[in-house]
């Protein structure tokens, strides 16, 4: 079966523009459904972050929804949805972005409120709305980290994985006390050098005209100054394509299963190998059919559940995660047994396997793009990632394009045993500092 020559590649419509000041703007228009979304990245993440500093990116995402200089605290939310529309925003590892889906005839209170945000909210910042975020940031740690079962896998992981001093070392939520030290100067200085025109992806998709867009766009953004370059990355990027052995960590906690984790290094999202790490996670733990779900849940029934999830980095290497939760009585020694024997045979992987991994990866780019929302954030993902958000039409041949001896050869130079680290939970009671371990 020839798989080059199935089904309709996409023709995702994209019209790119630039202001005098620097933003980058996608438009992509689709009159079918009356409703327009907008997408904002910003090139700023977890990874921009200096030592001590650590969880800015996303305590300035909180401190984007607190008003500025003609929106007040908490309003942008309220025109929104009182406009009938939908709003959010989140921080990663590589980018910010803030997002609306709305009628398409409130395009423009969308637009103004971005751009009053990126050109004024200096004016509304205050002590007292630093200090409140801090406590709602401080509070979320503390709920989804340090509080939750396995809430801290990753930040444990991405220790395991990246070297101390490599930009993703550290967590997206950062550390209690670089959350605690933040100054308002720090968040003043923070917001000049990162949300500026100049470092920012402006998407348009869904019912809108065109014409009339870039000419609200013009309006709204055009008077905000660029920003100067933006600031190298800080730490070393210079780390092998591998570990270079084994690592692990075992953490004994309030979890009610044990639960082994896996990370490995493989090609980072701009590299071209990304696209066989999607498709070999896919074969190894890509649904009820996968090998990993198949051999560990239904015939050894070793495990409970498990998980197979490529995160698309784009400094040095991407992270390729594995779970295998256990039942009450597992052993996490049987648990990584069972996993590394699947790992250990992908280079027996058959068309079979391939041709059901590729259809289930390009299914779930399609269904994406279907959705304005997620069609928007996409291409300002590729105009961010690659500087060409027309690239997205070009995924399904990329997915399409990954051949058997790729995913064999991807197996045997990414997933042995000089590439892997190992976090393993188990249950027990809490050991508090300075107890005998």
């Amino acid at each position: 079966m020839n798989r080059e020559e199935e089904g309709t590649l996409l023709n995702v419509p994209v019209e790119r523009h630039r202001l005098s000041n620097g933003l980058r703007i996608t438009l992509s228009m689709d009159r079918s459904v009356p409703i327009v979304a907008v997408n904002l990245w910003y090139g700023v993440g977890s990874r921009n972050e200096r030592p001590g500093r650590t969880g800015f990116a996303h305590l300035f995402e909180h401190m984007m929804f607190q008003g500025s200089a003609n929106v007040p605290k908490n309003r942008h939310f309220e025109l929104v949805e009182q406009a009938g529309g939908t709003l959010n925003a989140s921080t990663w590892f590589d980018r910010t972005n803030y997002y609306e889906t709305l009628p398409s005839h409130h395009l423009e209170l969308a637009l103004w409120l971005e751009s009053d945000r990126m050109g004024w909210m200096l004016p509304a910042m205050t002590q007292e709305k630093l200090e409140n975020q801090q406590g709602v940031v401080k509070n979320e740690r503390k709920e989804r980290y340090d509080n939750q079962p396995y809430g801290d896998w990753d930040e444990r992981m991405q220790a395991l994985v990246f070297p101390s001093d490599h930009p993703y070392h550290h967590s997206v939520i950062g550390s209690m006390e670089d959350i605690g030290a933040a100054t308002l100067e720090d968040v003043a200085e923070f917001f000049q050098t990162f949300y500026v025109p100049n470092n920012a992806v402006l998407t348009l998709a869904g019912d809108f005209d065109p014409g009339h867009a870039l000419r609200s766009i013009e309006r709204y953004f055009s008077e905000i100054p660029q920003g100067a370059p933006i600031p190298p990355l800080p730490g070393n990027q210079q780390i092998s394509s591998v570990i270079g052995g084994v690592v692990e960590e075992e953490v004994v906690g309030n979890v009610p299963l044990p639960r082994v984790y896996l990370g490995l290094r493989v090609p980072r999202l701009v590299a071209e190998g990304f696209h066989t790490a999607d498709v070999a996670a896919t074969v190894l733990g890509g649904g009820k059919a996968s090998r990993l779900h198949r051999s560990l849940v239904r015939e050894k029934r070793v495990a409970k559940d498990v998980l197979a999830y490529l995160f698309p980095l784009q400094t040095s290497a991407s992270l390729l995660l594995f779970w295998v939760t256990g039942y009450p009585d597992s052993d996490p020694d049987t648990l990584r047994a069972a996993l590394l024997e699947e790992l250990d045979g992908l280079e027996s992987v058959t068309d079979e396997e391939l041709d059901r991994a590729v259809a289930l990866t390009e299914t779930h780019l399609v269904r994406s793009i279907q959705q304005v929302g997620t069609r928007a954030d996409l291409l300002s993902m590729f105009d961010q990632s690659f500087d060409d958000p027309g690239r997205l039409n070009g995924e399904v041949e990329r997915v399409r394009a990954v051949t058997l001896g790729q995913v064999r050869e991807f197996g045997e130079r990414f997933l042995g045993p000089d590439n892997r680290a190992f976090l393993t939970y188990l249950p027990g009671e809490v050991q508090e500092p300075g107890e005998d371990q």
